[in-house]
């Protein structure tokens, strides 16, 4: 028996399942002309309204309905599904399944019989022969290459620690190999409130660590009870890591141990993964992290006076203790290498040549083949580690890329001698999620003329049309560029919400910066929208054949019009509607991870244990240029509460409405201080 419930969220119209011998080219017929509804459209919120219901699946006949839905639609779905698929992992730039994904994308390149689009990496003669442009993005996983620890005690000899278990190797470790005594360095602050310090004054001493391996406790000076001296919140700004490596390093340290101080209420459970606990650069010394249970042993074979860790936390605690040098013959090795990781991924791209007076000029369509992975970004934090299929997005837009080729190469292998056609490339853009990287890393390298580019098409999130409703973005990227597809527009029986912005979040935007024409294809958001629950079988295949259909006859009238387009390069206001007041305070599911309110920032992550979001730029005319938040500024505080990370800061946002006031606690050159922030509308949105 049919599972009701998988097939249920295919989204066919009832009109195709109840009335007998109706097909789809039946229902296009009897179908009004297409509606074209000018102007801005929020792409964060556009949802149109689902006009489908469930196939009754005691009766559906699966075969009568894909061969009604026509070949556009069959062929794209399997794509969706197959993409969409576990074996895919979600398609993360740097994982095992995204290189999955690009063979797959590139055998239907190569299948259909397009060109390669890029030279071979080794290739300097500039020959296209291959289908892959490859780019290195930050934020690949470190790798351990090495990892040895050993200790020496008199009465038991010499002890391996056994890595992953006692030990790990930090994540800005360097390559080493070491042996040395050990050494005490508590927390290693060089300057706290009221005066604390880990070191004595300069005159008294205690501040030579050379030769030798330091121990040093993280976070910060704590009381009784486990929390910190310093804040009323977690931890201040002093239990960074960076600042107490370095003062180590400078002192002379060979290498460091870190450990987590016995008690803290706060404290992180377990050893570091080596990609989080990357803080700050890379150092010329060893640097691991160790269990409590580990530092006792060590501390046991090296202090004469006997002390565990209990007893040096209390002495680091109140401060101005300076190095403790622990003398005897006992030593510690370490030997330390970490692969500090690349993500290597690449665009897909495949040429299909044109003829005649305009095949030098060109067509580009794209979409991007990357999605979330197991969310380890981009993702909410619940559903962090749990796989992300992304068929909407986008494997619905990869799908349309692959299925537009076919139909276009076939009407490019059926037009006469004579015809006068642009090329066109088709492009599988990687890290589109991570910030456009693919597109934009195309942009900055890339194998085409911009003066060439006639206009550029991007299909993103194609797969869930409801109502026949479609939003096309760009109208006005290029001088009457509505006026121009104004009758496919109509001839497509949708309704097409014209946006004249050509950016907004997806490739386009990389395109239309570079001044090239453009038009984005988008069916709206949904309650899955970067949510495990995106699955394949959620889409709505009739609905991306329309959509498929009108890419290829915009793309082919850009193709084959003598006319050039001539950019437009108009900046308008995206609009959106003011939630009403039973939709106050709720997160909105569909907002594609953006907000009302703009705060106006470009975030960095914080380092180590330092808290909250350091700003790495501040754009003009926002709610944080106009309360003075600077490059360099981290915010620790949001409202009176702590400001964990960058994801945190987003659904911190997410609750605001233009007009509330924030008061933000930031870290400036060394100083904490308070600012109110006013919250302005994105320059994306506007009330109405």
């Amino acid at each position: 028996m049919i599972n009701r419930h998988a097939l249920a969220p295919l989204l066919v119209s009832a009109v195709l399942i109840t009335t007998p011998g109706l097909t789809l080219e039946a229902v296009a017929q009897d179908a009004a002309t297409g509606q074209i509804i000018e102007g801005a459209v929020n792409p964060y919120g556009f949802q149109p309204e689902n006009d489908f219901v469930a196939v009754d699946a005691q009766t559906a006949d699966l075969g009568r309905l894909f061969e009604d839905l026509g070949p556009v639609a069959r062929e794209w779905y399997q794509h969706v599904m197959t993409l969409s698929g576990p074996y895919f992992e979600g398609r993360a730039p740097g994982s095992a399944g995204i290189e999955r994904a690009a063979d797959y994308v590139q055998f239907w390149f190569e299948r259909i019989g397009l060109e390669p689009a890029f030279s071979a990496e080794q290739d300097k003669t500039g020959t296209w022969t291959s289908y892959r442009q490859f780019l290195e993005l930050p934020g690949g996983k470190p790798t351990i290459e090495r990892a040895l620890m050993q200790y020496r005690r008199a009465e038991i000899g010499e002890q391996t620690a056994e890595v992953g278990v006692d030990f790990t190797v930090l994540g800005n470790s360097g390559t080493a190999d070491v042996s040395a005594p050990l050494a005490f360095l508590g927390y290693a602050i060089e300057e706290g409130p009221d005066g604390y310090s880990s070191f004595p004054d300069e005159d008294e001493g205690g501040q030579d660590l050379a030769g030798r391996i330091v121990m040093i406790l993280r976070y910060e000076p704590l009381d009784d009870e486990g929390r910190s001296r310093f804040t009323t919140r977690r931890f201040s700004r002093h239990a960074a890591i960076p600042p107490k490596m370095k003062a180590a390093v400078d002192r002379g340290a060979a290498g460091i141990i870190l450990v987590n101080p016995p008690g803290a209420v706060f404290a992180k459970d377990g050893l570091q993964d080596p990609a989080a606990s990357r803080a700050g650069n890379e150092l010329e010394v060893p640097v691991v992290q160790v269990t409590p249970e580990i530092a006792n042993r060590l501390l046991a074979g090296s202090d004469t006076e006997g002390r565990d860790l209990s007893a040096l936390r209390r002495i680091a605690d109140e401060g101005k203790h300076g190095s403790v040098l622990f003398e005897g013959e006992n030593t510690v090795r370490l030997a330390t290498a970490i692969d500090g990781g690349m993500n290597r991924t690449a665009n897909i791209g495949g040429v299909l040549r044109g003829q005649g007076e305009l095949a030098d000029e060109w067509v580009i369509i794209g979409g991007h083949y990357d999605h979330l992975g197991l969310g380890t970004f981009g993702a909410m934090p619940n559903n962090r580690g749990r796989l992300h299929p992304g068929a909407d997005d986008n494997a619905s837009g990869t799908s349309g890329v692959i299925v537009a080729t076919q139909l276009l190469s076939d009407r490019y292998a059926s037009a006469g001698v004579d015809a006068n056609l642009r090329s066109i490339l088709f492009l599988a853009f990687t890290a589109e999620e991570s910030g456009l990287n693919g597109s934009r890393y195309y942009v900055e390298h890339p194998t085409l003329p911009a003066g060439s580019i006639n206009a550029m098409l991007n299909m993103d999130m194609i797969g869930r049309m409801r109502s026949d409703t479609l939003a096309v973005g760009g109208t006005s990227s290029a001088e009457g560029m509505l006026e121009e597809i104004r009758p496919m527009l109509e001839k497509s029986g949708l309704i097409v919400h014209a946006d004249p912005n050509g950016r907004g979040p997806s490739d386009h935007a990389s395109f239309y910066g570079a001044g090239i024409p453009v038009l984005f294809f988008f069916t709206g958001t949904h309650d899955v929208y970067h949510q495990p629950g995106d699955y394949g079988w959620t889409v709505n295949p009739a609905g991306a054949a329309k959509v498929i259909d009108l890419v290829v006859e915009v793309a082919a009238h850009f193709a084959t019009d003598s006319e050039r387009l001539v950019f437009g390069g108009g900046r308008p206001t995206r609009v959106v509607s003011k939630p009403t007041n039973a939709d106050a305070g709720k997160p909105d599911p569909n907002d594609r991870g953006y907000a009302p309110v703009r705060l106006g920032v470009r975030p960095g992550m914080g380092a180590g244990d330092e808290p909250g979001v350091r700003i790495e730029g501040v754009s003009e005319n926002t709610s944080a240029s106009d309360a003075g938040l600077r490059k360099g500024d981290v915010i620790i505080a949001w409202g009176g509460e702590d400001l964990v990370d960058v994801m945190d800061m987003v659904t911190r946002l997410r609750a605001h409405q233009p007009g509330d006031v924030v008061e933000m606690v930031i870290i400036r050159d060394g100083e904490e201080m308070t600012i109110p922030v006013t919250m302005k509308a994105s320059e994306k949105v506007i009330e109405n």
